[in-house]
């Protein structure tokens, strides 16, 4: 009894520390910035870096002489019918959590096991905003059209297409409002690969302000408080 006993309590104790190693390192190397040198090119694309608390969205314009995102993702898959749209955001992650866990009190230990194992699906989440409001969970920041087209290379990269070079939409009822859609996803979720990680790699590419490694949205934005 004592020797079993003790494996549990070495099992617990061995968790605790690989938690805690885990979130030192993320809380350390999301911040140490991975951000080079500045472009001599003029700056006038706004994009945001937007989070909801716990997952972020790359906020890009809908449309400019490089990029028409509409065409990629057809205002025609979201439920409303608007179509005067400034922005879209853009973000990736376990398409379990997605489509079944609208709220954290929706969370049920399987989605969970999958998201963090890394052998479930992906999506990509899709959201057109009339406008943008600055916030402690949204900031503006301006980049040109190199970074730009680093930007919609990453996004294109991460979808998956149908025979025709499509997206491939995600018929669900899971949405979240009328101005968003789901659209399968390339690369696998994980504890190590988390929906924030794509965005600071996409942030990386860019050559826009992001740590070493982030897989929480707080280490991104701390990269664009003032």
């Amino acid at each position: 009894m004592k020797k079993a006993f003790q494996v549990v309590l070495y099992i617990i104790i061995a968790i605790i520390a690989t938690i805690f190693i885990y979130w030192l390192s993320e809380r350390v190397l999301s911040r140490i910035s991975a951000h080079r040198d500045e472009s001599a090119l003029s700056k006038d694309i706004t994009v945001y870096i937007m989070s909801n608390g716990v997952h972020t969205d790359l906020v890009l314009p809908v449309k400019n002489n490089q990029m028409d995102w509409s065409i990629l993702f057809p205002l025609s898959n979201n439920k409303g019918t608007d179509t005067t749209y400034s922005y879209i955001g853009i973000g990736w992650g376990d398409k379990g959590f997605y489509l079944n866990t609208p709220e954290w009190k929706d969370l049920k230990a399987s989605t969970a096991f999958v998201a963090a194992t890394g052998i479930g699906e992906t999506a990509l989440h899709i959201t057109y905003h009339k406008s943008v409001v600055e916030s402690e969970l949204c900031y503006k920041y301006m980049i040109d059209t190199v970074q730009y087209q680093s930007l919609i290379d990453f996004v294109k990269s991460s979808v998956e297409y149908d025979a025709q070079n499509k997206p491939i939409v995600i018929n669900t009822n899971a949405q979240y409002s009328d101005s968003d859609a789901f659209y399968e996803a390339k690369g696998s979720y994980s504890m190590f690969y988390s929906c924030n990680t794509w965005t600071n790699t996409a942030l990386k590419k860019a050559n826009m302000p992001a740590g070493i490694w982030a897989t929480l949205d707080k280490g991104i934005l701390s990269h664009y408080k003032k």
